[in-house]
């Protein structure tokens, strides 16, 4: 998820049932003495993820094991994707303890082209490079390098809306109809006015959003340019883009819209239950998140609208193959059944992961969503995903981004003034990427 998940992502993926079948089929070459575990060719592939990429949740190691009988699957998850991106850079430096399969999130895929390509097997060695025309441009391009190796294969992306919980809507006098409020908040700044006006009679304990740090991520998921522009150059502290974002975030945590909760903090997690905000900006990858939180009690209670300010794109990921993995034909042959068009709609339709794949798209396009009020999920992601711009990524994207909703947090959390802030943020930008 990730995001955890943040993402969070329109792309594609084209061409279907073909690809059931090749899973069985033997591709690319490595080396068989290094293929298995023990006696009889029983092989254990490790997946290593963060977030929630819904493989597990939706059955498809139970499935793929039930087809390739001598493939154990183990997956291994790590909720806070900063953290997990620090300890895979920690074992690929070393060059143990890697998984066969490691998770990358959209924000880093540019750091493992352009940095780290002599770390991940080139999966054009197993054939992956038939699949290009079954992916956007955009998908495919970010994770290939200059000179045409191809690091990873997409999952999800991040397609961006509001979630909203209708009963304390109610209870706050405001009203409920996704299609009303849709219009009411069609810029952010209705967004904060509808903000102003729950506060008033919000129920006791409960804000208007989970926190400024999600506002703001939502919001540059909206922007072609953010952090980077397209040769490369670091422009995040002149983007007026940012500081948009960075302005509304903190009229936001200054009018004490803000639960002030830390997004993946176990008090975070156990708000999505006690209704402890009304909105949160919500990428595809968020339904299963909060399906997950909220529990059996919150079927009902929340719905989706259109986002304000036009469609966006948080988040997104990818599978690759360290070069140090063990199995790596093995690996490959999962991943590519795993991003198969047929595999992405079953982990939206149980999840919400938006899929990469036109062909799952086309799939799910009709696709509602009991829990979320029956919300009509596949027209109202799959209009942002295709409206969404095509980002520009670069190495950096996520440090920075990281570095930026620290800093946020200070405002809502200390009331730390912006102009502070901000200096903190760009400090830690500086400190991280030197």
């Amino acid at each position: 998820m990730p995001i955890a998940r943040a993402a969070k992502r329109a792309t594609a993926r084209l061409g279907a049932v073909v690809l059931a079948g090749a899973l069985l089929a033997a591709c690319g070459s490595s080396d068989s003495s290094d293929s298995s575990d023990g006696a009889g060719g029983k092989v254990t592939l490790n997946v290593d993820l963060f977030g929630s990429f819904g493989f597990k949740e939706a059955g498809l190691y139970e499935e793929y094991q039930k087809l390739n009988p001598n493939i154990t699957i183990k997956q291994s998850d790590t909720q806070d994707e900063a953290d997990y991106w620090k300890s895979l850079q920690t074992r690929l430096a070393g060059g143990g303890g890697l998984a066969d399969v490691q998770g990358v999130e959209v924000g880093r895929i540019a750091s493992v082209t352009q940095q780290q390509s002599d770390k991940f097997q080139d999966l054009k060695e197993f054939g992956a490079d038939k699949l290009k025309g079954e992916f956007a441009e955009a998908k495919w391009s970010a994770a290939t390098t200059k000179d045409g190796k191809i690091l990873g294969l997409g999952t999800d992306v991040g397609p961006e809306a509001m979630c909203y919980r209708t009963d304390l809507f109610k209870e706050a006098g405001l009203p409920t109809d996704r299609e009303e409020l849709a219009k009411k908040w069609a810029t952010w700044d209705g967004y904060l006015e509808l903000g102003k006006e729950y506060k008033k009679k919000a129920p006791a304990k409960s804000a208007w959003l989970d926190s400024v740090g999600s506002l703001y991520g939502i919001m540059i998921g909206q922007e072609e340019e953010r952090y980077y522009d397209a040769s490369g150059e670091l422009i995040y502290d002149k983007n007026p883009a940012v500081k948009e974002a960075w302005d509304t975030s903190v009229e936001a945590a200054e009018a004490g819209l803000s639960a002030k909760l830390d997004q993946w903090s176990p008090q975070w997690n156990q708000a999505f239950a006690a209704g402890s905000f009304a909105t949160i900006p919500c990428p595809a990858w968020m339904l299963g998140y909060i399906k997950g939180q909220a529990g059996d009690g919150g079927q009902g209670k929340w719905d989706i609208a259109k986002l304000p300010g036009g469609a966006g794109n948080w988040g997104g990921s990818y599978l690759s193959i360290p070069r140090a993995a063990k199995h790596k034909e093995e690996a490959y042959k999962l991943i590519e059944w795993l991003t198969a068009p047929e595999q992405q709609a079953k982990v939206f339709q149980k999840q919400g992961n938006f899929p990469s794949s036109t062909g799952a798209i086309e799939k799910i396009a009709d696709a509602k969503d009991e829990y979320f009020s029956g919300a009509p999920i596949g027209q109202i992601f799959g209009d942002a995903a295709k409206e969404a711009p095509v980002q520009v990524l670069g190495v950096h994207d996520q440090n920075v981004m990281q570095q930026i909703t620290n800093a946020l947090s200070e405002v809502e959390r200390k009331g730390t003034s912006s102009e502070k802030a901000w200096g903190t943020a760009k400090k830690g930008v500086d400190n991280v990427i030197g």
